[in-house]
């Protein structure tokens, strides 16, 4: 998981309530439901004094978030000044989680969230495209008209001596695919995305990737959900859009897995392992992504602004950095991962490193 997504929470002042419960839309009164739980989650955070005015923007958070399909989790963070995280999980975690601490805790969000993906979807046919960028969390759409007609030869006998109608309609359809493409290209280029999707008969869809060029063809998502105009369920698409994503974050476990194996059997200096290590790695800048795994209770110290921390004070002061506070590991590691830019991945059976926390590197860093 990108850690761009997070940035925002190394600018914003703490105490933090970081808030992980059940709110799947699945029956008939789901909304009452919802109202029971946070209840229950407003009480919890009374108890651990957390400001009326911080309690109240939570609250709007988790009440006035448009409703998931199914089963689902949620996330909700929110600093002294208000809310920060508010999304959606793919699945809830195995219990409510209600933690208020000097700093955010983001775990869940690592394991059952998805980032939000920017993309772009081309609904295509031989006469235009609608097609819709999401970007930054926000929609915009627009339709292509290529201005080629008519796309479709007439049912009846044309007059002899005006040419093949099937001629004239085959140009007027590439015409407008070209001018689909040529927007789609400008649109890649412009919002940089992993992937676009697009949704259209076989045809369409196969001459729009025909005229597209070989680095916007390799982000082409080709989705067999339906044709433009046929009135296709949307939430279709957007279910075929989401498990994509998913998709390709079980391939970024897996290859963060596989760096991490083969960094280590190789001795090469680039894979970290345990508390210490990678405290060192991240104070270094050192890693390219973190893999949490079952950290438990374990602490570390940090020092006072956070730049550094180590498994306790004595390593932490041979490292040149003053202990100022102790902090929950499961906390600390995954900001400070974020404020060196590198990526955030949740182990699974595949790995169970030492501590419950391990990292590739970007290079091999001098580890105490």
């Amino acid at each position: 998981m990108r850690s761009d997504r997070f940035r925002q929470l190394l600018d914003t002042p703490g105490p933090f309530a970081s808030i992980y419960f059940e709110d799947s839309h699945d029956t008939h009164d789901a909304a009452d439901q919802l109202e029971l739980k946070w209840r229950g989650l407003r009480e919890r955070l009374e108890q651990q004094g957390v400001a009326d005015s911080v309690t109240a923007d939570i609250e709007q958070a988790v009440l006035e978030l448009r409703p998931p399909i199914g089963r689902s989790g949620r996330a909700v963070i929110a600093g002294a000044t208000g809310v920060v995280v508010n999304e959606h999980l793919l699945r809830p975690t195995t219990t409510p989680v209600v933690r208020v601490s000097e700093l955010p805790y983001i775990v869940p969000i690592v394991e059952h969230g998805f980032d939000p993906p920017n993309y772009v979807l081309v609904e295509v046919d031989h006469a235009g495209a609608d097609i819709t960028v999401r970007s930054h969390g926000t929609l915009r759409s627009e339709t292509v008209d290529g201005g080629g007609y008519p796309v479709r030869k007439a049912a009846g006998a044309e007059t002899p001596g005006y040419g093949d109608p099937q001629l004239r309609t085959d140009e007027a359809a590439r015409k407008n695919v070209r001018a689909v493409a040529d927007r789609v290209t400008e649109l890649v280029d412009e919002t940089g995305v992993d992937a676009f999707f697009v949704v259209g008969e076989v045809r369409s869809r196969s001459d729009l990737l025909a005229a597209l060029p070989e680095r916007v063809l390799r982000r082409a998502v080709p989705l067999k959900v339906g044709a433009r105009h046929s009135g296709y369920d949307l939430d279709e698409v957007q279910r075929a859009i989401e498990s994509w994503f998913v998709r390709r974050r079980l391939r970024a476990i897996d290859d963060a897995a596989q760096r991490f194996g083969a960094e280590i059997g190789r001795r090469s200096g680039r894979a970290a392992e345990g508390l210490g290590a990678v405290c060192s790695a991240l104070r270094q800048g050192a890693v390219d992504t973190l893999i949490v795994g079952d950290i438990g209770d374990a602490t570390v110290v940090a020092d006072e602004t956070l730049s550094s921390c180590a498994p306790n004070a004595d390593v932490l002061s041979e490292q040149g950095a003053a202990p100022a506070k102790t902090l929950r590991a499961d906390e600390a590691l995954p900001l400070l991962a974020i404020s060196v830019g590198a990526s955030l991945v949740r182990t699974d059976e595949r790995m169970a490193p030492t501590d419950g926390v391990a990292a590739v590197l970007r290079y091999a860093p001098t580890l105490h």
